[in-house]
């Protein structure tokens, strides 16, 4: 066969081509490290550092997510012991004011204080974290609490009147009822048939001089209007009060009210669940539990009247899919049904009629007010807290057309507005009052270490959630480091074979080429 010079350089071109090519591939895996340095390289192994990246990607996220947490708990978590500190304040001066041998001006001088503590009490419930209130619920513009004024009575026929106030006061208001018919007191009355001759006084000094407003009452719209010179109480026209004697300010006898601090919530709650009925008007639901998203019911058949059994079906997906075949039992009114489902009861009621039919709908939608971030790929929480569940104070649902006390039916867990009755009642000099409400700080504390346990409850269980993560972040690395690191001492073994190699290519292939005939001749 006859081998030509063109023959022998193309040999030799290609001989070192892919000599040279093997060498470049060592050393871009020597520069990157990489034994993957394109797709092609290794296509399956390419497709596992895709899911290993992916996988990796998603852990970063729920570091960040549990350090944005960890800063959101422990504020509120520092927050609630600042809180627990002034509360512990109180109780002291508190037991110093309950004392009988205090005098009047020695309780106005530890009110300053107690009105101090009162409003650093609201403001560490308008905490932020990154210009977010962390006790508003979803409402993290604002603040989450607003200092406002509310009253307290001795009468107990005046404890469930309704009323509303407007205007600010710097000292409490003490309310009085009096009747120029009968000076002597003890005139019992509603207020929209007193006499005209009811009316009432004021003071804004503690008591030590009183402004006199003759009767009749100006009653407008079913509420009794009293002005205390720039505040106004509208109270109930229903509600029951009984007169004082007309010349002495100390008759404990007749209705007293204190007007003075509370903090009124401006957050969202968790604590309804509206029903919303499709296809049927004269049937009102109402639901009660803890639904954690919202639930439809559908009436596939239903008998006579709503005491007849009922079969139903219930979705938790939006009407995606439905779990079909529940009942209920016969009820004792044909007005009422009960239906249960997840998360608690649907109680179905007549609003005109008590008659449903297939195809009727009702959907149960919990009011929401938790800011939830995602720690792991099934796992949630909730970075956030609902103010009023913890300070207190006065709230105004979506269900309510004024504000009412939190914790209406146990008050002495209501914090801030035992912190206000405490700032009344010193201002006043008010002892039994004074003694009330240091039974009721205790109360208070104790509610606001139930939260702070919960708080703290959230704080550990990140740290779990963030040691997991860190082992799996960890043992992700690994198998991402196994399938795209190359092995160096390998790699220098095979780097150094590649050039000898080269290097040996090189060298023969120049000897060859200078060979020819002539110089055997």
């Amino acid at each position: 066969m006859r081998v030509t010079q063109q023959m022998l350089y193309q040999n030799f071109l290609v001989r070192m081509n892919s000599n040279l090519a093997n060498l470049m591939e060592s050393n871009l895996q020597a520069s990157s490290q990489k034994r993957i340095n394109r797709p092609s390289d290794d296509p399956v192994g390419t497709a596992r550092l895709l899911d290993i990246r992916t996988s990796l990607a998603g852990m970063e996220g729920f570091k960040k997510n549990i350090d944005t947490a960890k800063g959101w708990l422990n504020l509120a978590d520092e927050t609630l012991l600042q809180a627990s500190t002034i509360v512990t304040r109180a109780k002291e001066i508190a037991e110093q004011a309950a004392t009988g041998t205090l005098t009047k001006d020695n309780r106005l001088q530890i009110s300053y204080e107690a009105r101090q503590l009162f409003k650093q009490m609201v403001a560490l419930g308008n905490t932020t974290y990154d210009n977010k209130s962390i006790f508003a619920g979803h409402k993290i513009d604002g603040n989450a609490f607003e200092e406002r004024l509310w009253a307290t009575a001795n009468d107990g026929a005046l404890q469930n009147a309704s009323f509303s106030i407007e205007g600010f006061a710097e000292k409490t208001i003490l309310v009085q009822f009096v009747d120029t018919a009968n000076p002597e007191g003890g005139t019992t009355t509603d207020l929209a048939s007193a006499p005209a001759t009811l009316g009432y006084r004021f003071s804004m000094d503690g008591g030590d001089s009183f402004t006199t407003v003759n009767g009749p009452l100006n009653i407008s719209g079913g509420r009794a209007v009293l002005d205390f010179q720039g505040v106004r109480m509208n109270l109930d026209a229903t509600a029951t009060v009984t007169t004082t004697a007309l010349d002495n300010v100390g008759d404990n006898n007749g209705t007293w009210m204190w007007v003075r601090p509370t903090a009124e919530y401006l957050g969202d709650d968790k604590d309804f669940s509206r029903v919303d009925g499709f296809g049927v008007t004269d049937v009102a639901g109402m639901a009660e539990g803890y639904f954690a998203k919202n639930v439809a019911v559908r009436i596939d058949s239903a008998g006579a009247n709503l005491g007849e059994p009922i079969t139903y079906s219930y979705s938790l997906d939006g009407g995606n899919n439905w779990v079909t075949g529940n009942v209920t039992v016969s009820g004792a009114s044909p007005d009422q049904a009960r239906l249960i489902v997840p998360g608690g009861v649907l109680t179905l009621n007549s609003n005109g009629g008590n008659i449903l039919t297939a195809g009727n709908q009702f959907v149960i939608r919990p009011n929401t007010a938790d800011i939830s971030l995602r720690i792991s790929a099934s796992e949630e929480i909730a970075v956030n807290s609902v103010g009023k569940d913890i300070f207190g104070g006065v709230y105004k649902n979506m269900y309510s057309s004024e504000a009412r006390l939190v914790f209406g039916d146990d008050p002495g867990k209501n914090l801030l507005d035992t912190m206000g009755r405490l700032v009344g009642y010193l201002e006043t000099n008010n002892q039994q009052g004074i003694q009330e409400v240091l039974a009721d700080l205790t109360k208070s504390q104790n509610q606001l270490l139930n939260k702070t346990a919960n708080v703290a409850g959230r704080e550990n269980r990140l740290q779990v959630a963030e040691t997991i993560l860190t082992g799996l972040y960890l043992n992700q690395s690994e198998r991402l480091s196994s399938v795209e690191d190359v092995d160096v001492a390998e790699l220098m073994t095979r780097l150094a074979q590649q050039q000898i190699s080269y290097e040996a290519v090189l060298k023969t292939s120049s000897l060859i080429m200078k060979m020819t005939l002539v110089n055997y001749v």
